[in-house]
């Protein structure tokens, strides 16, 4: 069968390798064709644009880019008819695959959707569009079955989430390798330029603040080391290039952009702040569009507070001081958070996700 597989984001990429990985065990015959990134084409996948290329973030970054987004998806629609896939996976990426997805079911192409879009925080009314265009819907977030099944009557398919089967693999299997004799604090400014060059400086404040403790900077691997020490100066902060999950596996803390390294940063138990700061234009539109109490995944799974959340002017170097100091020193809100991260697996499970996917999508080409 042939498979044409589309994510634009580090973390599509990497769900996305697991996914073809395991689609290549269930077909043998498969060929598969994608957007993504280095873990896609590892995996077996033949590369046909690299997703460091497709990711904007905001209202007005989308904006500007409007022209390259638009030629992005018309070469994309004819790479699709060219290749004649048998079904269509799209991860995540909602603003490009969801055109995608209403484009290729006139097409008669089936189409699976891998990582629901974030329709129970905004724009709900993509749902109707999800329900006309997408054959098969595999969510990853517990609550999603629910939502889809209680407001639009809509089956979907929990098939787990895939970064307890990644890094459940890596905390039982991958050997640590020490990055320095002091305790570490980690620093996960995001994968994207724009956000590493709002973020990283004020993460940077803290090094001087925290002379005990040794501030690594987990590097995304779409960004060039030039980019991070142009940033860090001469300050003593090291960089650790692809080593994201050795760098969580032995740091003591970490200060977070929001999205999915926070629950990242959770599950591998590491207590954390979260810090946003984005387009100002961006944020305040956000907020009249955006109905949801947090903003990071730990926080939406839990329903509750577990994890502190800097956003915008609260992000800054007073307050990360007060809530970094917290997360190091304050015994009885370290214990409170293990237990919720304790109870965040469980709300979680422990499925093989991307097998499971896997099997969804290949019973789908089967009926």
């Amino acid at each position: 069968m042939r498979y044409y597989v589309i994510a634009g984001e580090a973390s599509g990429d990497l769900h996305g390798g697991n996914l073809i990985s395991a689609l290549n065990k269930k077909d043998q015959q498969a060929d598969i064709r994608c957007w993504g990134g280095d873990k896609m084409e590892a995996a077996g996948a033949k590369l046909v644009k690299h997703y460091r290329d497709l990711a904007f973030m905001g209202f007005v970054e989308v904006l500007a880019n409007l022209h390259t987004i638009l030629r992005n998806i018309d070469f994309c629609k004819k790479d699709i008819l060219a290749y004649k896939p048998d079904v269509l996976v799209l991860i995540d990426y909602p603003g490009f695959n969801l055109r995608i997805a209403e484009w290729a079911k006139k097409q008669g192409l089936k189409v699976v959707y891998y990582i629901s879009p974030q329709v129970w925080a905004w724009k709900a009314n993509r749902v109707k569009k999800i329900k006309r265009d997408v054959d098969k819907m595999l969510v990853i977030l517990p609550f999603e079955v629910d939502y889809y099944k209680e407001k639009w009557h809509y089956d979907v398919t929990y098939v787990g989430h895939p970064l307890t089967e990644v890094i459940e693999h890596e905390q039982h299997n991958v050997p640590v390798q020490q990055l320095s004799e002091k305790p570490v604090i980690a620093l996960l400014p995001g994968s994207r330029k724009q956000e590493i060059q709002v973020k990283l400086p004020i993460m940077l404040e803290m090094v001087e603040q925290f002379p005990d403790y040794q501030f690594v900077v987990a590097q995304a691997p779409s960004q060039p080391d030039s980019l991070y020490r142009s940033l860090i100066g001469d300050k003593d902060v090291l960089i650790a290039n692809n080593q994201t999950y050795n760098l969580l596996k032995q740091a003591r803390a970490a200060l977070v952009t929001s999205g999915t390294a926070t629950l990242e940063t959770a599950l591998f138990g590491v207590p954390e702040v979260v810090c946003y700061k984005g387009n100002a234009i961006s944020f305040w539109l956000a907020t009249k569009l955006v109905d949801v109490k947090y903003i990071s995944l730990v926080n939406l799974i839990m329903d509750k507070e577990v994890i502190k959340e800097l956003i915008q002017d609260e992000f800054n170097t007073k307050h990360l001081h007060i809530e970094l100091h917290k997360i190091l020193e304050n015994e009885t809100y370290i214990e409170n958070l293990r237990q919720d991260y304790a109870q965040l697996w469980n709300k979680l499970g422990k499925y093989n996700t991307s097998e499971l996917a896997a099997e969804e999508i290949v019973t789908l080409l089967h009926n």
